[in-house]
């Protein structure tokens, strides 16, 4: 356990290392070009997204260490395969980018607090599972020092922050599978057990939290390309940082399991949910007027 403690703050460090290499100061003044999807879209992750979670693990009835961590994975921000998913189902990655990057900032404050009250709920008061002020320093430290670090790479050698992006995405998912499969032999012993449990509760939450991520903007009347965007970044959580929190500060295995059965399974998901989404845009430019792709647009008033 003890290697465990040392190499999944590291792993997760480079994973947000990665991320600040893509980031600048723009990314964070977005928000006030498109103040509407970002708080629509921020809103519905850390506010109605942990809601419909704790609804569905108690109706689920998830055993309490496994409610916990299920709330874990909803607290975490979007991770960066959201971006991937984002510009492949036609969504405005500028807007994941931005929503990752704020999210990441406020989700210092905002997963600590979804944490400890999920953790006195489930496991009663005084629970030493919590995170406590040097827990979370901790967590602070592997979130958003890497994150600065990069910016700052990117600021001072921008041509060598790009030639670092493909290869730090391909270690992201490299580093993910690893950390599943290593949450996964820790627990062989009650594996199957744990995936009857956690399973149809990661499927159903997978489908909610893409909907609501889609549809909630669209509701709000947010342009439907930031709307994929939102769907994206709410559906695809950073599962490593839930996992290195589970097993690297808590020494908890079993309460990372719920983030390893959804960092499998958020993949397929996200592609069938964008398959449903193009096609469903394909049956709307059919049947009615054919609407002006935000390409074709001037500059100055796309989205």
């Amino acid at each position: 356990m003890d290697l465990a403690a040392v190499t999944l703050p590291i792993a997760l460090a480079i994973i947000m290392l990665g991320l600040g290499l893509g980031l600048t100061p723009a990314d964070f003044r977005r928000v006030l070009t498109h103040p509407k999807a970002t708080v629509v879209a921020l809103g519905c992750q850390v506010v109605l997204l942990p809601a419909v979670c704790f609804g569905l693990v108690n109706a689920f009835g998830l055993p309490p260490v496994l409610a916990v961590g299920t709330m874990l994975v909803v607290a975490s921000p979007g991770g960066t395969a959201a971006n991937l998913f984002s510009h492949l189902y036609g969504g405005d990655v500028a807007l994941n980018v931005t929503l990752t990057a704020v999210n990441s900032v406020i989700s210092v404050v905002t997963l600590p607090l979804v944490f400890n009250l999920s953790a006195q709920h489930f496991l009663g008061e005084g629970t030493e599972l919590g995170l406590q002020f040097a827990k979370t320093l901790q967590v602070f430290a592997i979130v958003l020092i890497p994150v600065a670090i990069g910016m700052y790479v990117r600021a001072r050698a921008e041509s060598f922050a790009r030639r670092m992006d493909r290869p730090v995405k391909i270690a992201s998912v490299v580093i993910l599978v690893a950390i599943i499969l290593g949450a996964a032999l820790q627990e062989r012993a009650n594996l199957l057990d744990y995936l009857r449990s956690t399973g149809p509760v990661a499927v159903v939450l997978l489908m909610l939290s893409l909907s609501v991520g889609y549809w909630v903007p669209r509701l709000c009347r947010v342009e439907r390309g930031q709307a994929i965007a939102s769907c994206m970044e709410i559906g695809l959580h950073n599962t490593t940082l839930a996992i290195t929190i589970a097993m690297g500060i808590l020494d908890n295995t079993e309460m990372a399991v719920p983030g390893a059965t959804y960092g499998v399974l958020m993949f397929f998901a996200a592609a069938l949910a964008g398959v449903l989404l193009r096609r469903a845009a394909h049956t709307s430019d059919t049947g009615g007027p054919t609407p002006v792709p935000d390409s074709a647009l001037p500059e100055s008033e796309r989205p």
